[in-house]
């Protein structure tokens, strides 16, 4: 073994915990040793379990049953103080939990038409600026975004225009949110799209395609002049965008990996390094990658008009932890290196990524 293979991270399975359901997301508390896990029982039933890592194991400490299976959720719209948790289920609705009292929710709204795929929240944990806003996409084609201050309708309807064919959204996430006025939405869907809505301005300001659908996207950082983006898609591709320099006719710069011939379900961002993150995929395992920026970030084309150049990817680290798809991933925000991972073995998992400051 190389001097330099004993400094790569090495991923370390903590705990884990056998569930009786099927398992969607799961989160860390933050500013604590808990996480929660979101799902389905068999029955067709929302699971929303809260435990607490105590040494070498995770102990229960509630369970909570609601009347649709929870898809998704979000701590990113409320504050440290308050921690509550939004969650998109089944049935289209977006309710807003407080832990300490989750018999009813504090905010409740029928979304959408159909299943909420993926939230995403910004403003509060005194991540980004601005507003306590919520962002769900959905099954029937649309992205909204909610602020919890204002009762049943949406701040934002991004929705297909007249005669343009519904997409399911499978992927949304909150970016660009470095002042009371910017902000941002990606999207990603079934079928290789990708949006940017701008939320300022109210309009489209980017769309591509990757050519599969697109199951995560995820900026480094939510609360940064736009930095980079993961898209991740069906078959075991992912790109990553440089968001700095924006050419008129070619978009942003990107580079592109394949990580596996299976889905990469999702992707996550370091939240102590933003050029570190890791994605899970349909095989089971995690993979711990890097991103190098290349000497310049940005050159002029033959028209003089600013490029972005993408930089590189490599792998750090990977692991198999199962034999089914890890569809939900989490790090902690207080303690670097702390990760959780839900897979469809209905197992969720609790990792230790060692040497981290030394990449």
């Amino acid at each position: 073994m190389s001097s330099s293979g004993l400094e790569r991270p090495q991923l370390v399975s903590h705990v884990q915990q056998s569930l009786n359901y099927t398992l969607f997301d799961c989160k860390w508390v933050p500013r604590s040793a808990r996480l929660l896990c979101l799902g389905s029982a068999a029955r067709g039933t929302g699971v929303l379990q809260l435990y607490e890592l105590r040494g070498g194991r995770l102990a229960l400490l509630r369970e909570i049953e609601k009347p649709k299976p929870i898809k998704c959720g979000t701590f990113g719209a409320t504050s440290l103080q308050q921690r509550y948790l939004a969650t998109g289920d089944f049935g289209g609705n977006l309710n807003i939990w407080n832990l300490e009292a989750p018999e009813t929710p504090v905010y409740s709204v029928k979304g959408h038409k159909e299943i909420i795929n993926s939230i995403d929240g910004v403003g509060g944990l005194g991540i980004g600026e601005g507003a306590p806003e919520i962002v769900t996409g959905s099954r029937d084609g649309t992205v909204k975004v909610w602020d919890p201050r204002q009762k049943d309708t949406p701040v934002a309807n991004m929705e297909p225009v007249q005669g343009e064919s519904k997409r399911d959204c499978w992927t949304v996430a909150f970016g660009n949110a470095y002042n009371q006025e910017e902000r941002v939405v990606c999207a990603g869907y079934d079928n290789g799209d990708i949006k940017l809505f701008d939320l300022k301005t109210m309009s489209l300001r980017w769309e591509t395609s990757i050519k599969n659908g697109v199951c995560s996207v995820e900026f480094d950082r939510k609360d940064i002049n736009m930095n980079k983006l993961v898209a991740t898609s069906l078959e075991g591709k992912f790109h990553v965008f440089d968001m700095r320099t924006q050419h008129p006719t070619k978009g942003f710069a990107s580079v592109s990996e394949k990580a596996q011939k299976s889905t990469i379900w999702q992707v996550r961002h370091l939240p102590q390094n933003r050029d570190i993150f890791m994605t899970s995929g349909g095989a089971g395992s995690l993979h711990l990658w890097k991103y190098e920026y290349p000497a310049q970030r940005s050159k002029k084309d033959a028209e003089g008009a600013e490029m972005g150049v993408a930089g590189s990817v490599s792998l750090l680290q990977n692991v198999t932890l199962s034999t089914q798809p890890i569809s939900s991933l989490d790090w902690s925000p207080d303690k670097k290196g702390l990760c959780v991972c839900g897979a469809f073995d209905q197992t969720v998992r609790v990792l230790i990524v060692t040497k981290l400051n030394k990449v």
